[in-house]
This record gives C-alpha cells, structure tokens and sequence, in this order.
C-alpha cells in the first residue's frame, strides 16, 4: 500500500500542478509528500468531480488521485475540496518557510497537512474548524505535524493570532474584520467573496505597510459552503448583485473609506472594493 500510494501521490501531484499553473515547485512537491488516504477515512471513499452531487464510492486507492473532492460528511454535504483549487490558491497566497498561517475550516486536515509542509517545522499552522467531530478528526490526522494546532471553533468571532497568511475555505459575503486585523504588514488573506447559497470568486487581500488602499484581486469563480458568521444578508444582495453586473476582474484595491466613488465594484459599511490600483 505505501508504495502504490507513493507512486499514484507522485503522478497526482504532478497532473495537480499542471491543472493549477503552479508557480512554486513546493506545491507539488507538498501534494506527493502528503497521503490523502490519511485524511479520507476509511473506504468505501465516495468522491465527485464537483459541488454535492453525482458522488461514487469506492474502494481503490486510485480514486483519491485524482482531482476530485472526496467526501468528509455526505449527510451534511462536507468535503474536502478540489485539488486543483487548492492548489492555485495556495500558489497565490504564497506561504513561506517559516512563517504563520490561519487556517479557517480545516475541515479533516489534508490542505491543513499541505500548509505545513510549506511553512516547514519552523512556521505554524493554526488551524480552525468549527464542527467538533471534524476537528477531532483533524487532530488526530495531524499528530505527526508538530507546528499544527487545530482549534475547535470558527475563527470569525474573535481575534485571532498575527498571522503572515489567512487561508480561508468557507465563503463569506464581505471582508471580516478579525481576519483583516490579524494580518502582519506583507501579510496575505484569501477567502471565497460568496453570499450563501450562490456563486463567488476567491478574493486575495494583502495588507500594506500604511494606507488605506490594501492590495486587492480576484483569482477564480468558485462555490463554497458559507462560513457561519461572516454572511450579511443585506451585503449578499449588493456582492450577487455586483457579480451579475461583471468586471470582477477589475478589482484592484480593498479601500477604507466612507465616501462612495464612481470606481467601487462593491461597497460596504466604510470599505469598498474598487476597480482603483492601490499605491
């Protein structure tokens, strides 16, 4: 068995990479190293080429090499994501050796394994997940990586600790405020700019060193299950609204000011996204 999951994670790594355009050759080098079989549970494993429906089961280890989501909990339509997506989205946030992330929604801990292999025994992982049986899941998959700690709650209603990335893989319908505080200067938030039961983008936010403008830009269209706490009904109407017009990819700035302008894409309480390059 380990040697068949060695040779098929090596194959599977590379096709990832390649589906991705990943740029840093650690991202495929952490998705050979890790085993998803260690976070899939045991067979039958029941996977899907996207969203909750048309999943198969079965046992044959080759079905988790391939970029598919695999189910974690099919009763409440949890998986743990599409390889690829992972992949180009981890490529954008760019985690280095030994520096911090935050995860929010670690689900069973594979993205949670491959952050740590890219920040390395001298970096932390910290990883949040609110349901308490998939987090003890977590931890358990995760005894082996020492500079992960998994925390049994959601990560938007607190503060969380100063982190050089926040990788975030349940969608909110706005910028949190706790996730944006937390942020070091150079310091980088990805996360699914979606309103619930809709459609969205992975938006990438860096933190400057001063001002108000803070880099900002949207990678690719995606769907997710809403992260509890960070959907404002009022603000989902204005993001699906701000999706149906277009020009998404314009965006090139998360600003903090009151004072509505002829280039905001999406406007909310005292912040914008704006189609404005920042300085």
């Amino acid at each position: 068995m380990p040697d068949r999951s060695a040779s098929l994670r090596r194959g599977y790594a590379a096709e990832i990479a390649r589906l991705a355009g990943v740029r840093d050759p650690r991202i495929e080098e952490a998705f050979a190293a890790v085993p998803r079989e260690d976070f899939s549970g045991p067979p039958p494993w029941f996977v899907s080429g996207g969203g909750f429906g048309g999943t198969r089961g079965g046992s044959e280890l080759a079905r988790l090499y391939e970029d598919v989501l695999v189910a974690i909990d099919r009763g409440r339509r949890i998986n743990n994501g599409q390889p690829s997506l992972h992949a180009l989205s981890i490529d954008a946030l760019a985690p280095k050796e030994g520096e911090t992330v935050v995860q929010i929604g670690a689900g069973a801990g594979y993205y949670t394994a491959i952050l740590a292999r890219l920040v390395g025994p001298t970096g932390r992982v910290i990883a949040y997940e609110i349901e308490p049986d998939i987090a003890e899941r977590a931890c358990v998959n995760l005894a082996g990586y020492s500079q992960v700690e998994v925390r049994p709650r959601s990560g938007v209603g607190e503060a969380l600790p100063a982190a050089d990335c926040i990788y975030v893989s349940a969608a909110a319908s706005h910028p949190v405020r706790a996730w944006l505080d937390a942020l070091k200067v150079g310091g980088r938030l990805l996360f699914p700019l979606q309103a619930a039961h809709s459609s969205g983008a992975m938006l990438l936010i860096t933190r400057p060193a001063s001002g108000d403008a803070w880099p900002a830009r949207f990678l690719t269209s995606v769907v997710f299950i809403a992260c509890e706490g960070a959907q404002d009904a009022t603000m989902a109407r204005k993001l699906d609204d701000a999706f149906r017009r277009g020009g998404s990819g314009r965006v090139g700035s998360l600003r903090f000011d009151a004072r509505q302008s002829p280039s905001d894409w999406l406007r909310g309480d005292g912040w914008a996204l704006s189609t404005e390059a920042a300085e």
